[in-house]
């Protein structure tokens, strides 16, 4: 947890809370219930500058999907940044939030995509005429390559059988999967490697 406060508040808080001092503006803070709670807004720019790249990524992509803030006032808050403590870590965020994220995990993985030159299309339909084989995490379509991220419910109960079914119904349908799982994530530079073999390599 992250607690914001004021530059001539002296309060370490319990273990476990991060304090970050720093001058709040007007309308930076609002009061549900009494409580003093940073706007969503503000909220969207400390995560941005206090937490790692791909962290902040996730939740601005999930801000924005939840409707809390739009990308527009993100972009307008980068541009009008200049002087404020981490702008040059906002503004780099900024251009990686896609809303089209459905989880944590989606951002991470986009994120290392895109830095690494591999910027996929999130969340795209394959159809086979008028029939809609599946809506894949990602995709090259060029290249007719997907990318699915399959989290733990994926391999509860009959889901299993569901993905196999539908990643043979991709691949028959001329399409490479490319199957990503919590323990990728761990290791992303070797996932954009395969993703970059897999780009380059033929479709035999």
């Amino acid at each position: 947890m992250t607690v914001l406060c004021p530059d001539d508040v002296r309060w370490a808080g319990p273990r476990g809370v991060r304090v970050h001092r720093t001058t709040l503006r007007s309308g930076d803070a609002v009061l549900p219930d009494d409580v003093p709670l940073s706007s969503a807004l503000r909220t969207a720019w400390d995560v941005a500058t206090l937490e790692s790249l791909p962290t902040a990524v996730a939740a601005l992509d999930a801000m924005v999907r939840a409707g809390s803030v739009r990308v527009a006032d993100l972009v307008s808050m980068s541009e009008h940044g200049g002087g404020r403590y981490g702008v040059t870590r906002f503004r780099r965020a900024v251009p990686l939030v896609d809303p089209r994220a459905e989880s944590p995990a989606e951002s991470w993985v986009r994120v290392a995509l895109v830095l690494a030159g591999l910027a996929p299309e999130p969340q795209f339909e394959i159809w086979d005429g008028d029939r809609l084989i599946a809506r894949v995490d990602f995709a090259w379509p060029e290249q007719r390559i997907a990318l699915e991220y399959e989290g733990a419910y994926h391999f509860a109960g009959v889901q299993i059988v569901r993905d196999d079914a539908r990643i043979a119904a991709l691949e028959a349908a001329g399409w490479r999967v490319i199957r990503v799982s919590a323990a990728d994530l761990r290791d992303l530079p070797g996932l954009v490697a395969r993703v970059r073999a897999a780009l380059v390599a033929p479709y035999a």
